[in-house]
This record gives structure tokens, C-alpha cells and sequence, in this order.
């Protein structure tokens, strides 16, 4: 799949490595992550945080939004403008649960991250909703030559 605009290898993850990354994930995270589950609104761990940094793909580690496309929704769930790079988030047309919607999933590695909707501020108009256990928060990017971090990153709870 080449390398996104901002450098980072878009490739999928080979088996083994898909594997070991997997293996990290806690029962709630599988289920959102693999099997395109939602956590409970106003539950997140990430939901309230402020600080500066980079959310990167929890399975894979890819950087998906930066901290200042944040905003509150009022929706339960982190949002964001716009994200990191367009390379790194997929769109999938999602027609379950009686209603058409666009899932996000991380370009790298295809875990689900959430929806994005229409209905977002300035500058996109977007509003791209996420799952907290999607993201794992880290106050520098990963450098662009480092591959997939399959360790979990840290960051507010």
C-alpha cells in the first residue's frame, strides 16, 4: 500500500504481527476494535482529555487524529475534525442497524475506530466520532520510519 503523505508505512500488518498486537487487546477493546463494537457514551477514558499529543490506532499504533481537531460534541464520545493524515482512516459504508452511516477504520491495520458524520464544526464540517479503546494517546507521534508499535500507549484515564 506505499507510505501516506506524512510518511508512515500504510502496509498491512503480517500475520504475526496482526497476532502479537491482538493479544494485547482486553476483552472490551477486541470486541470494538475486531468485531466493529461500541463502548457506552461518556465512558472513555480518553473522552475528557486535554492534553496535547497525538491518538494513535490502539491495535496497530498508526497516528489517526491530533490533539488540537479535538472538540466537545456533547455526543459521549471523543471527536475530532479532521484527522492526522486522510491516508490513515478508512471509510466503510455501514448499513447496520436499520440506517446507513460511514465507519472509520484504521487505514494500516482495518480496526474500527467509530463513524463519521456530517454534522461537524469548521473547518471540515466533519464529525469524526471514536471509540476511546480504539486510541491509545502519546504526547509525540511515533516517528514515521518506526513501523507498527504494537505496545499499548499511555495516557489519561
Amino acid at each position: 500500500m506505499g507510505r501516506s503523505a506524512s510518511g508512515y508505512d500504510l502496509s498491512p500488518l503480517t500475520a504475526d504481527a496482526r497476532a502479537a498486537a491482538e493479544a494485547t487487546l482486553t476483552p472490551d477493546e477486541r470486541r470494538v476494535i475486531l468485531h466493529q463494537g461500541t463502548e457506552r457514551p461518556f465512558c472513555g477514558g480518553l473522552l475528557k482529555n486535554k492534553e496535547a499529543g497525538v491518538y494513535v490506532c490502539r491495535l496497530c499504533g498508526l497516528p489517526l487524529f491530533r490533539s488540537g481537531s479535538k472538540f466537545e460534541s456533547g455526543t459521549g464520545w471523543p471527536s475530532f475534525t479532521t484527522p492526522y493524515d486522510p491516508a490513515h482512516v478508512a471509510e466503510v459504508v455501514d448499513d447496520s442497524h436499520g440506517m446507513v452511516r460511514t465507519e472509520i477504520r484504521c487505514a494500516r491495520c482495518d480496526g474500527h475506530l467509530g463513524h463519521v458524520f456530517p454534522d461537524g464544526p469548521a473547518p471540515s464540517g466533519l464529525r469524526y466520532c471514536l471509540n476511546s479503546v480504539s486510541l491509545a494517546f502519546r504526547t509525540e507521534p511515533p516517528p514515521p520510519g518506526a513501523g507498527p508499535s504494537l505496545a499499548p500507549a499511555t495516557g489519561p484515564a
